[in-house]
């Protein structure tokens, strides 16, 4: 009798043993497939979800045009002196660094000062990076209500003369996945490895 319960309860042990290795292999394998980013994750915000602005064709885009593309969304404007100049130009390099991949990027830089930054400034600006940048132009109109859904700062600081003012605005990025999701927020300065790891991550988990 002593020797029929203890193989019992043998077997119980072992079966609870088998299940918990179970769990712990399906825990594992969940926890595998989040990828770890370099760029703060926001999955989920409830924010920043999308617009409609006229790119420097004066066609109206909105996210859903580059579906199948991880979005990498910028504010700024073409004086800048040195935070826009710096983002674009680690934005081409990150294209180059992904390879085939990197037709599935698509940067979009918006504008905060559409005053100065009519299409054709915008178009020569985006070429001089990379020719499928894609310049957006809000109206002046249309401006305050798309920075408050971005969470975005612009300020115009007053220079010598009417036309030589600059543009003080927020120099993060905001990221999408394939889907239009928003998913990711970089700041500035985290450099081309981080974005490039950061992308190939999304491209892999979409």
């Amino acid at each position: 009798m002593n020797e029929s319960m203890n193989k019992r309860r043998a077997l119980r042990l072992m079966a609870g043993a088998g299940l918990t290795a179970v769990a712990g292999a399906g825990l594992a394998a969940c926890s595998e497939k989040k990828p770890s980013f370099n760029a703060v994750d926001i999955t989920g915000a409830d924010y920043a979800k999308g617009f409609t602005l006229a790119d420097a064709d004066g066609k109206q885009r909105t996210l859903a045009d580059f579906k199948g593309k991880v979005v990498v969304m910028f504010f700024g404007y073409a004086q800048c002196p040195d935070v826009c100049p710096t983002t674009m130009t680690e934005m081409a390099q990150v294209k180059q660094q992904l390879g085939r991949d990197g037709d599935k990027l698509q940067v979009l830089f918006v504008t905060v000062d559409p005053e100065r930054d009519t299409p054709a400034v915008m178009k020569a600006y985006m070429g001089a990076f990379d020719p499928s940048f894609v310049a957006l132009i809000p109206t002046p109109e249309q401006l305050p209500a798309l920075a408050k859904d971005y969470k975005v700062y612009y300020k115009k600081v007053e220079g010598k003369t009417p036309t030589s003012y600059s543009m003080d605005h927020s120099a993060a990025s905001f990221i999408y996945d394939t889907e239009g999701r928003l998913r990711l927020y970089a700041r500035y300065g985290a450099g081309v490895p981080a974005m490039v790891s950061d992308l190939k991550a999304l491209l892999k988990s979409t």
